[in-house]
């Protein structure tokens, strides 16, 4: 590891370590059981990083359309990895005019430093494929009861967002093995697609379990203002584009404004935009001062964003830290031992771990 920095921030000192380096703009991370760690890189290449070291790429890795914002996204352990070394994963999926997002899982079977994917499965994917290569979304959250949530971003359309019978602009609720959960508010196909959860969402680029409220968080990009954190509720309409908080980029005015009957309002916005990818809630020991706030990654600003929470959840005061001090950050997550991990989003991408700095 790299010599650490120090920062100081409103609530306790903060020291930054790099991981590993010289990774192709990753994309997510997840924690192994034997302190490694499973790292996506967008064009196509899921590694493990174990004591500074990289491996090779995975083997089995499915074709990736590593196009614009595309490419390979997410990836999570079973809550069983340790048993039957199952991961799910999320990419860009190529097909007929083009791609969509699709989630996968598949068996890590590792060897020496690196290992395999075997049994790789698509559990469900965007029917309508498209060429534009912006917005695909997207996070995958498991929740206590074994669900699986996946965030779909509308592929630069719109429009899409509003249709019930496309996966575009939805959030998704499917069991782990692909099928549909009987009590999805759309279970029954007649009024939407059977696995949407939610509709009305642009770009969700973050998401995860919120242990305080019991629900599941997602953060997305606004257009030019208006990213939002929202609170997917089944069978809710998240509005985009018929509400926003944000304009166009030519300026002009998104659909009926802010607010319109019918279409929920987020939890929490911005405006000018930051951004947004990447979204946890402290749980650990280390920062106990951080205990149940988010933080979520800006792209935008280049900073760690810390959403402070009473205890029922509910957003007060905003701190942007460490801005600058590492480019683009992509992704956060929180480790066992309560540090936090950022991804930064560049051709020499970085792991970087944040602890507790010592009194000095």
């Amino acid at each position: 590891m790299a010599q650490a920095e120090t920062f100081d921030t409103e609530k306790a000192p903060v020291a930054s370590e790099t991981v590993a380096s010289n990774l192709d703009h990753p994309w997510s991370l997840a924690f192994l059981p034997d302190g490694a760690l499973l790292v996506t890189e967008r064009a196509g290449n899921i590694r493990i990083v174990k004591d500074g070291n990289v491996s090779e790429p995975l083997k089995g890795v499915p074709k990736v359309a590593a196009m614009g914002q595309g490419g390979l996204l997410d990836v999570v352990m079973a809550p069983d990895f340790a048993q039957s070394g199952r991961i799910f994963f999320t990419f860009s999926e190529p097909g007929k005019d083009g791609a969509g997002t699709a989630i996968a899982s598949a068996r890590l079977v590792r060897s020496g430093q690196g290992g395999t994917l075997e049994d790789v499965t698509v559990l469900t994917s965007m029917r309508k494929k498209t060429s534009k290569g912006q917005h695909f979304g997207s996070r995958i959250v498991i929740t206590p009861d074994g669900k699986l949530f996946v965030t779909m971003g509308e592929r630069g359309d719109r429009n899409r967002a509003q249709d019930f019978k496309d996966e575009a602009g939805s959030v998704l609720r499917i069991n782990a093995d692909g099928t549909t959960p009987a009590d999805n508010p759309f279970a029954d196909g007649k009024n939407g697609l059977p696995e949407i959860w939610s509709k009305g969402h642009r770009n969700p680029q973050g998401a995860t379990w919120d242990p305080v409220t019991q629900t599941l968080l997602t953060v997305e990009h606004g257009a030019k203002g208006g990213d939002e954190i929202n609170q997917p509720q089944a069978g809710k309409n998240y509005g985009w584009p018929v509400i926003s908080y944000g304009k166009d980029y030519s300026g002009a005015k998104i659909g009926k404004g802010t607010k319109a009957e019918g279409y929920e309002q987020p939890i929490y916005y911005w405006d000018p935009s930051i951004a947004p990818s990447g979204l946890a809630v402290y749980e650990g020991e280390m920062f106990p001062e951080w205990k149940g706030d988010l933080l979520v990654g800006s792209l935008k600003f280049a900073t760690l964003v810390r959403l402070e929470r009473d205890g029922k959840g509910t957003i007060g005061t905003e701190e942007r830290m460490l801005k600058d001090a590492f480019g683009r950050i992509r992704d956060v997550r929180v480790a066992p031992d309560g540090s936090v991990y950022l991804l930064t989003d560049d051709a020499d991408g970085r792991i970087v771990r944040l602890t507790r700095a010592r009194a000095s």
